[in-house]
């Protein structure tokens, strides 16, 4: 028999619209679930902000208490002055994540907070990256000042140590910008001063013909020496590193065009092709900015530092002081307060400890420490306060070495970006040959014959159509993944995903939701006095199940329980009234009981009696059992856990029983990830925390599934926010049309190269046709690569 209880909705509170228990607070014809969200409305009321709530109705989020000195860091003035932006003596601007923005309330709401702190000048929101930049005056208030309101308005700013070390604006992109706006002008205002080449109007006046002609290459001279810079440097290293790489044909294409036309130009035997040399770096450029722009989308190559919190407190003279998390040294004794992560390998001094390892282990379930434990970093404490001693400094912890290991790293040079190096290594070749070979022939025509063609066939076979396609076509493909909340680490990752044969899943908070159960009771209706007894019981351990068992039978416990007794990891038993209650698993209730192990069951009985049990299952992520089974039809699926076996029987639906694994240790994952590897397989490991990280590390691609991609993930290939999971099939798919794109541009630019080749060996290459084909075949590729991936982007629903 089933039954299962829930409570009654009761009365909403009025800022977070939270249910209120029978502790809520009611004020002003109002009631709130807690103070935190009655001291939020009593701020906006006492400074006229009620309008917070007539844009959403409850709108608020109901805010944490603060720890008694827990921004007292930022009374550090090394501390701010890293956190600060920009600062000078009236003036001071700080930009600050608060992950907790989520309607136009709160934009409406943290836009007006000059209202309630006159120091703050201005305060501006960016939705997206949920992201929030304040000018203050720093004489009238304070970054501690703010953040305090902040956070009791219940919008506390995710501090972490990456935000000390944040650099400046990367300069490589200021360069960028300025090599293609000087591209972008020359270009422009060359094509301009030669229309009446294009249109064949003959200029009779020598002299304004010369002033045309010698503006273009003045014009043209910085475009050589800055903006396509970089091609010839990179041509430089790789014959320095003997070998050769795009770019080096590429730089002799463009040399051999400047080079040519400033010949044409100051021997006054032609205009030469200035607009055709201009466009092609105007383009080229236009690329390699899309390329870094998605590179650098996502800091990919986090570290501890962007996960751990920015300061510990620390135990001095018996009293808690904030200290910056890289001052802790060996011997200090921290205080972690509840839900804080632990942020270095430490002992347990306090007498029990409640640490949630699910960020390292994968295991939903909590662990009990006693005092004198070895506490690794990375566990996070669901009890109470707790005191450690440290034993290791932060960069040499478990969860640092972890992070460090250089098995995880792994080369990203995928088969397209070799192919592209060969191809301009023996493409160099060839095209030299072809220019030396035909030129010769032409020398019984005159030098100025030999030299017109073979500038023209070094001109013409310019690869500049092959370097075009790359990066276009998957420069827009990370773009449409990156609009579906998928970020990859590079433009290589689409490439192996099109080659995937085998996918490996973590499954807790991987294809389960992280931190969600389902929780029911199944058994016989149970009494209301039989109700409060297990809620007594329930509320005396400390165990974090209680509040779950509590909210299915609707009851507080207020009865009093004689001779308590917890077993750890086993269950608790008590007597109330003289019956003896007991609530636990099944070898602890009573040997008889045959348990199906298709969830964690919780049974309960008083006096021996068997009353039923709370079962415990993992919830699903959205249609990924539908994903799975689509997935099973075109690779092999295996799913490694680090939880019991307790979902087995659900999983073997869709998944063969042998590749299903349990109680896998992070280098258990990594084992079985190289033993597919050496077997041939080309593995996409699909997983969620740092446990993880070795079997993301070596599998041929990784994908990291987050619920927050703001936070700390490890080192991967691509981060999937876990909302599109589901989409996994899709991605898959579309990455092998991307190939097929690619493939298609290539023979597009072979083609246009055979073309141009045959016209150039035959000494028919004219100025004209020369400025019209180079770059026309530029845009065709382009064209072809971003109206094909935004094509087929339709067909897989992305």
């Amino acid at each position: 028999m089933y039954v299962e209880n829930q409570i009654a909705p009761k009365i909403l509170c009025y800022h977070c619209g939270n249910e209120c228990d029978n502790s809520y607070i009611f004020e002003n014809d109002k009631y709130f679930c807690c103070a935190g969200c009655r001291n939020v409305y009593d701020i906006l009321n006492n400074n006229n902000l009620c309008t917070y709530y007539n844009i959403e109705k409850n709108p608020g989020l109901a805010p944490e208490l603060s720890k008694s000195g827990e921004y007292d860091f930022l009374d550090d003035p090394d501390t701010v002055c890293k956190l600060l932006q920009f600062t000078d003596d009236k003036y001071s601007v700080i930009s600050l994540n608060l992950p907790q923005i989520h309607c136009s309330s709160c934009i409406w709401l943290l836009e007006n907070l000059f209202k309630i702190n006159s120091g703050i000048v201005s305060s501006n929101v960016n939705f997206i990256k949920k992201e929030i930049k304040i000018k203050f005056l720093h004489k009238n208030t304070s970054i501690k000042e703010i953040i305090i309101l902040l956070a009791n308005l219940g919008y506390s700013p995710l501090l972490n140590l990456n935000h000390l070390d944040a650099k400046k604006e990367n300069q490589s992109f200021k360069s960028i910008y300025f090599k293609i706006a000087l591209a972008a002008f020359s270009f422009g205002n060359i094509m301009l001063f030669s229309f009446p080449e294009y249109l064949g109007i003959p200029i009779t006046d020598t002299f304004f013909k010369s002033t045309f002609n010698y503006l273009n290459l003045i014009l043209s001279v910085p475009v050589l020496l800055y903006s396509a810079k970089d091609y010839f440097t990179s041509a430089y290293k790789s014959l320095k590193n003997k070998f050769i790489n795009i770019d080096f044909p590429l730089s002799l294409g463009i040399a051999a065009l400047f080079l040519r036309s400033a010949y044409e130009v100051l021997s006054g035997t032609g205009a030469g092709y200035f607009d055709s040399f201009t466009g092609l770096v105007f383009f080229l450029l236009i690329g390699k900015y899309l390329q870094e722009r998605t590179y650098n989308y996502l800091d990919f190559e986090k570290n501890y530092k962007s996960f751990f919190p920015i300061s510990v407190m620390v135990m001095k003279d018996h009293k808690p002081s904030s200290v910056s998390l890289d001052k802790i040294q060996v011997g200090d004794r921290i205080l972690i307060h509840k839900d804080e992560v632990i942020p270095t390998d430490s002992i347990l001094i306090s007498k029990k400890a409640v640490i949630d390892y699910s960020f390292i282990t994968g295991e939903s379930l909590p662990v009990y420490k006693k005092t004198g434990a070895y506490i690794y970093a990375g566990g996070r404490q669901t009890d109470l306060n707790i005191e450690l001693e440290v034993v290791k400094e932060v960069s040499q912890s478990y969860l640092s070495s972890l992070w460090n290991n250089n098995i995880f790293k792994k080369q990203d040079e995928g088969k397209i970006v070799t192919f592209t190096n060969k191809v301009s290594k023996y493409f160099t070749i060839v095209i030299l040959f072809i220019a030396f070979v035909s030129s010769s022939i032409w020398l019984t025509e005159g030098i100025d014959k030999a030299l017109f063609v073979f500038t023209s066939v070094l001109i013409v076979a310019c690869p500049c159509a092959l370097s075009l396609s790359i990066p276009f076509t998957f420069g827009n493909t990370l773009k449409i993944f990156a609009e579906n909340k998928f970020f990859l680490k590079n433009t290589n990752v689409v490439q192996k995903f099109s080659e995937i044969n085998e996918i490996v899943f973590d499954k807790t908070g991987t294809i389960t939701q992280a931190g969600s159960s389902a929780f029911r009771f199944y058994g016989r209706s149970l009494s209301e006095i039989e109700k409060q007894k297990i809620a007594s019981l329930v509320l005396t351990s400390n165990n974090t199940l209680g509040k779950a068992i509590l909210d299915i039978i609707g009851t507080k416990g207020n009865l009093n329980v004689k001779d308590f007794q917890e077993y750890e990891g086993v269950g608790v038993k008590g007597k109330i009234n003289g019956d003896l209650i007991k609530i636990g698993l099944q070898k602890f209730i009573s040997e008889d009981i045959v348990d199906d192990r298709n969830g964690i069951n919780i049974y309960v009985s008083i006096n021996d009696d068997v009353l039923g049990y709370f079962k415990i299952s993992n919830i699903y992520r959205k249609n990924i059992l539908d994903v799975l089974s689509r997935l099973s039809k075109n690779y092999r699926i295996s799913i490694l856990s680090g939880d019991n076996e307790n979902e087995k029987e659900n999983l073997k639906k869709y998944i063969d029983k042998d590749n299903l694994l349990f109680n896998q240790k992070p280098e258990d994952k990594l084992s079985f990830i190289n033993s597919l590897s050496e077997k041939g397989k080309k593995v996409l490991m699909v997983g969620d925390g740092l446990n993880d990280a070795g079997a993301l590390k070596v599998s041929y691609a990784g994908i990291s599934v987050t619920d927050d991609i703001s936070r700390f993930s490890p080192s991967c290939d691509g981060i999937l926010d876990s909302s599109m999971l589901f989409k996994l099939y899709n991605f898959l798919s579309y990455s092998g049309m991307v190939m097929k794109i690619i493939y298609f541009n290539l023979t597009i630019s072979i083609m246009y190269n055979l073309i141009g080749l045959f016209f150039a060996v035959n000494g028919k290459l004219s100025p004209i046709i020369s400025a019209v084909l180079m770059p026309l075949s530029s845009i065709s590729v382009i064209i072809v690569a971003v109206a094909f991936t935004n094509l087929f982007r339709r067909k897989y629903k992305l």
